[in-house]
């Protein structure tokens, strides 16, 4: 799979892609992070229910501070990975049917200090290929998102560069404009 279709939500129930589907959700651009939260939180929740095709109430997405949020099915943890993301009054919720899942979304714009961003946060490889990048700012965002997806699906926070990080990423096909996003999962996850 070279991308993955998000799906503007709500809207009719998402067709997952070799066990992967990913809503977005419109925020308002000035809500608050926890009422956001709430907001992807409820959707993702419809969004599932609607796949598996059971009721919403036997869905919850659990989460411990410091580890990456999972999903409980009629109270049951379940093998089902969920990854959120947020920027610029949209939210991303990914899922995975079949295991671990990370996801980020980031609007494209240009990153004055690039270099040493690129060279303390994405490696010597990144930093290479964005000098020669025709168009710096979808080259940034594009290796950024690769990389927070990735390591949220390690569930790492984001370090300076250590190594790459053993999976596979998957762009996202976003409906909405300016916006880029990848998903993370493992070589066999899906």
């Amino acid at each position: 799979m070279s991308a993955l279709a998000v799906q503007l939500w709500p809207g009719p129930p998402p067709v997952p892609q070799d066990g992967l589907f990913a809503i977005l959700i419109q925020i308002g651009a000035d809500s608050q992070r926890d009422a956001a939260r709430r907001q992807l939180r409820a959707a993702a929740c419809e969004a599932l229910a609607a796949v598996l095709r059971v009721a919403i109430d036997e869905i919850t997405v659990a989460a411990t501070p410091g580890s990456p949020p999972h999903i409980l099915l009629a109270g049951h943890k379940s093998r089902i990975g969920c990854s959120f993301s947020h920027d610029d009054g949209y939210a991303l919720a990914a899922f995975n049917l079949h295991g671990p899942i990370g996801a980020d979304l980031m609007r494209v714009q240009t990153i004055p200090d690039w270099q040493a961003v690129a060279r303390d946060y994405l490696g010597p490889r990144v930093v290479a290929t964005l000098q020669t990048a025709i168009d710096l700012p979808n080259a940034f965002t594009q290796a950024w998102t690769q990389r927070e997806a990735a390591l949220k699906y390690h569930a790492q926070e984001i370090s300076e560069w250590q190594a790459d990080l053993s999976g596979r990423s998957i762009s996202l096909a976003l409906p909405a404009t300016g916006l880029l996003g990848h998903i993370h999962i493992g070589d066999k996850s899906a």
